[in-house]
């Protein structure tokens, strides 16, 4: 009856510092809501870039653009950067008020500090190869790029918070692969990638951890 005692505390000793050593202040909502934003700037990018045969709708918004390939690229560029502005900062909202409402450790401490490093390095490098790519008109495989340093950026992460974050870097990594042996669909890669897995994971996210709060 001691031993099983003595592990039952070791296991509760194990979980508490588990729990401790966790940044648990992401909100699942934030999840949900940039998946939202990604949906509405894949239709922003559809209509500037003009994909007829995936949005029919933007056929004639198209013909009334006036610009050519590449400046369409660059404008679809710089609206996913204000996505990932936007992102960010809906991340860092989300994220105060719910460790205010839940008294939940928030500071720019040296562990914080290594999980923002841990994801900002590949996630830095991708975007600097997507825009390397754009400027010399290789535009191709910017989508798979896109997402595969994203999934990395992720999974790199992932272990300062909680699991389910590795499995969404997994499921970006997975997209951007097929992505790359893809034609033609891009927008829709990106478009699954940062909109519907984004928008999955974060109710997957909000029930699992933060619903039973």
């Amino acid at each position: 009856m001691e031993e099983k005692e003595i592990r039952q505390t070791l296991s509760d000793i194990r979980e508490m510092m588990s729990k401790s050593s966790r940044f648990q202040a992401i909100s699942g909502w934030s999840i949900i809501v940039i998946g939202l934003y990604a949906a509405v700037a894949s239709l922003m990018a559809a209509a500037v870039i003009g994909v007829g045969d995936w949005f029919p709708c933007f056929e004639n918004l198209q013909k009334y653009a006036n610009l050519n390939t590449p400046s369409r690229i660059r404008i679809a560029a710089f609206i996913a950067i204000g996505l990932f502005a936007l992102s960010l900062l809906t991340v860092f909202v989300f994220a105060m008020i719910k460790s205010k409402r839940h008294n939940l450790p928030f500071a720019l401490d040296k562990r914080m500090c290594q999980m923002l490093l841990d994801f900002f390095i590949p996630l830095v490098a991708g975007g600097l190869f997507s825009m390397a790519l754009v400027m010399q008109g290789h535009y191709g495989l910017t989508s798979s790029v896109m997402l595969l340093f994203y999934g990395l950026a992720l999974v790199n992460c992932s272990h300062y918070t909680y699991p389910i974050l590795r499995y969404l870097g997994y499921a970006e990594l997975i997209l951007g692969i097929i992505d790359c042996f893809t034609m033609s669909h891009a927008l829709l890669f990106w478009f699954l990638g940062f909109s519907v897995m984004h928008i999955v994971f974060g109710i997957a996210y909000v029930l699992m951890f933060e619903r039973r709060k």
